[in-house]
């Protein structure tokens, strides 16, 4: 099971849910089903003063393998339920990342 990823003209999207102030910073899995599907994320940083949204562009730039500059928060960024904008970056690329560390949680 994945998320989608959808081509933009800018980029790959895709959608997050986000537990700020969580024990630890991880991939929890996915949340949801079909096109409403999301990835899943714990973070640590409490949603004070924009710490939940850089933990949660550093934890992708790490698990994506992109640099953060290439993150964009383009929903939700007061919101658990945010759209993610990977910009640069192909659709296919995104997801097969995503299911790469889906994979490792398995």
């Amino acid at each position: 099971m994945t998320i989608p990823v959808r081509d933009t003209g800018e980029g790959a999207r895709f959608l997050v849910r986000v537990s700020p102030r969580a024990s630890r910073t991880a991939v929890l899995g996915i949340y949801g089903e079909g096109t409403e599907a999301a990835l899943k994320m714990a973070l640590q940083a409490p949603p004070l003063e924009g710490r939940a949204n850089a933990a949660l562009i550093e934890l992708l730039a790490d698990l994506l393998e992109v640099p953060r500059s290439a993150i964009e928060i383009g929903a939700g960024e007061h919101a658990r339920n945010k759209t993610i904008l990977i910009r640069g970056r192909k659709a296919t690329d995104i997801a097969e990342a995503i299911r790469k560390s889906l994979a490792g949680k398995a």
